[in-house]
């Protein structure tokens, strides 16, 4: 019986050697940092419905709290507001120049108490240059800068992933702002 219980706390000690040293080993063997294999910079300008703009206006709001309405955002770091948007996405910040597709999806606000938004969106291309569509989502924080996942696309950009960044480029009130996105696609077939 004793044998048997040396042999058993051998066996168990030498499993326990094993598995850690196998870990050890695991953090020693990092990966590499993975290279993107396409890098993109576009501009999505964002002109929102004020009850006014009827004929310039992108994106409208259409889902608001009990105190807030469709044409003005909600105080209270905009906390309710549910905006869709048919964005132009350009090569440059000029809102004037010509658009290579558009950005369509949707942004809410959903935080009471800190100002900032969660977003669901695609840019579809229509320029000879790119085809097909990228598809992001992600909690936008609004800092100066933050990431958003790519968690798919279609056509040129058939199954991608990747991360975008986005950048406030511009902001003219609550009606019109311009976001800088940064597209580092990790997977492309």
């Amino acid at each position: 019986m004793g044998a048997t219980r040396v042999i058993e706390t051998l066996v168990l000690s030498l499993l326990l050697l094993l598995s850690s040293s196998s870990a050890t080993q695991r953090k020693k063997t990092r990966a590499a940092p993975r290279m993107p294999c396409k890098q993109m910079v576009f501009y999505f300008h964002d002109i929102l419905y004020n009850g006014e703009n009827a004929k310039n206006a992108t994106s409208a709001i259409v889902g608001a709290p009990a105190w807030g309405n469709r044409t003005i955002l909600a105080g209270q770091n905009h906390f309710g507001n549910v905006v869709v948007f048919d964005d132009p996405i350009t090569l440059n910040n000029n809102l004037l120049s010509i658009p290579v597709g558009r950005a369509q999806g949707f942004y809410l606000y959903d935080r009471k108490d800190y100002f900032t938004a969660w977003l669901g969106f695609s840019f579809f291309f229509n320029s000879t240059q790119h085809r097909g569509s990228i598809t992001f989502a992600g909690a936008d924080p609004l800092n100066k800068t933050r990431d958003i996942s790519v968690i798919g696309g279609t056509g040129d950009f058939f199954m991608a992933r990747g991360i975008a960044t986005l950048m406030t480029d511009a902001v003219e009130g609550d009606v019109y702002f311009r976001l800088q996105v940064y597209i580092k696609l990790f997977e492309c077939w």
